[in-house]
């Protein structure tokens, strides 16, 4: 017999979505955009400072990035302070924002998958985590455990659809990932397939 009968995998995207992929992008560029402004203030502000005669100014090569630094601002520079110092500190957030990010979406964080096999007897949920001793969360149960597939939905502004394996004992295990939001006809799909596959019944729908 076909193996899709006797096992079920489903996989987790975690951290890597393109959602995620798109925004670290965007704070990175915008970030680097905020702390070149705000350097480019203080070196204009640095060099205007500075009394130089025309003959010396001329003859004196400035450094490739300081003399575009300094022809950026030329035609409206702006003061380093305060206006240039928030542009580098909301510069240095920003990174620092984007390299989190990115260190999320490297780590896979959240990423896994749920296998269910019935060939075995065993239910095993996988998870990626933070780095460090419980970096990696494996979870087996055996199939009598399940009493049943119980669907989550919650409507509004943020509306969030999880699929909960409820095991003796009242624990609920959700099996969906955090910040994956599927629709409703996927999590419909999915829940209805899965308590089929365990032959267990289905609760909130």
């Amino acid at each position: 017999m076909n193996q899709e009968n006797f096992i079920r995998r489903y996989f987790i995207i975690g951290e890597r979505r393109f959602s995620n992929y798109w925004w670290a992008t965007v704070i990175l560029i915008g970030s680097f955009g905020f702390l070149l402004t705000g350097i480019s203030s203080y070196m204009s502000t640095s060099l205007n400072s500075t009394p130089l005669s025309s003959n010396v100014e001329s003859q004196m090569q400035l450094p490739f990035f300081l003399s575009i630094l300094k022809n950026a601002n030329s035609t409206g520079p702006i003061n380093f302070f305060p206006q240039g110092l928030l542009m580098c500190f909301y510069g240095s957030l920003g990174f620092l924002l984007s390299i989190y990010w990115w260190c999320l979406i490297f780590w896979n964080v959240g990423g896994g998958f749920n296998e269910f096999n019935k060939k075995e007897n065993f239910i095993r949920i996988f998870r990626w985590g933070y780095p460090g001793k419980n970096r990696k969360i494996d979870l087996y149960y055996t199939l009598k455990d399940v009493e049943s597939i119980r669907v989550e939905i919650q409507q509004g502004l943020d509306s969030q659809r999880t699929i909960f394996l409820k095991l003796k004992g009242n624990r609920e295990i959700p099996i969906t990932g955090i910040g994956q939001p599927l629709t409703l006809q996927e999590i419909e799909k999915q829940a209805s397939e899965l308590a089929n596959f365990l032959q267990v019944s289905l609760e909130g729908l």
